[in-house]
């Protein structure tokens, strides 16, 4: 392999194709159960590759070296190999800044919900906090994950900004959302990480209710450009 994304389920990736119009090199998806992680990165058998998700990480103890934004945010995307040694970046940070500034969405001194607790929450919490929110949370399924589980997120009626990063309304799993915008009358943004379909059940809801609501799309391209 020499160029390619890793992940546990990729058959809804758009990288192939991504990457196919960026430059001329080779770019695979590779698929790798949970239990064959820490081979295939002690394997180092690889010149360069993006990271998605359960792995951003995973990947991070086999790393010779972490940019400080990935070791900052504590998540790694991008992962290349000099010499046989593993150097670690992010370039998610910089291609969600790109999507909600081309969106138009406002995070300046605004409450900001993240809904999941993954290593793409904590670069939506980096991004949001960069962008100038005064309050963030992230929601977790479980009491402990996240600074609020969903039942008590509901209750934060005042909320301005919802960042989804959690698979809800991915292709194979499209029929769900996290949590329902309509229950937040103050929202002025939604940005959902899932770019496949391109318009989410979590988009579809926000933008009937009148709320600008983007994907993950211009994300997805723009950190693959980084």
């Amino acid at each position: 392999m020499q160029y390619g994304c890793i992940g546990e389920h990729l058959k809804h990736s758009f990288s192939t194709e991504i990457h196919k119009a960026l430059g001329d090199y080779p770019f695979e998806l590779k698929e790798i159960p949970r239990d064959n992680i820490d081979a295939f990165m002690q394997a180092r058998a690889f010149n360069a590759i993006t990271v998605t998700i359960p792995y951003k990480q995973a990947v991070i103890p086999h790393l010779y070296y972490i940019h400080d934004t990935a070791k900052e945010i504590g998540a790694v995307n991008t992962v290349v190999n000099k010499d046989g040694k593993l150097y670690g970046y992010n370039t998610d940070f910089g291609g969600m800044v790109a999507l909600i500034e081309r969106a138009g969405i406002s995070l300046a001194d605004k409450k900001v919900l993240i809904l999941g607790t993954g290593g793409t929450c904590r670069t939506a919490k980096a991004v949001a906090k960069h962008l100038g929110a005064a309050a963030i949370y992230t929601v977790g399924r479980h009491a402990g994950k996240g600074d609020l589980t969903y039942s008590q997120a509901v209750t934060h009626a005042d909320t301005d900004i919802l960042i989804n990063t959690t698979p809800c309304g991915m292709f194979g799993n499209a029929a769900g959302m996290a949590i329902d915008p309509a229950l937040f009358p103050n929202l002025s943004g939604v940005v959902d990480v899932v770019y496949n379909p391109l318009r989410t059940p979590l988009v579809l809801a926000a933008r009937r209710c009148g709320i600008p609501a983007v994907c993950g799309l211009y994300m997805l391209v723009m950190q693959a450009v980084l």
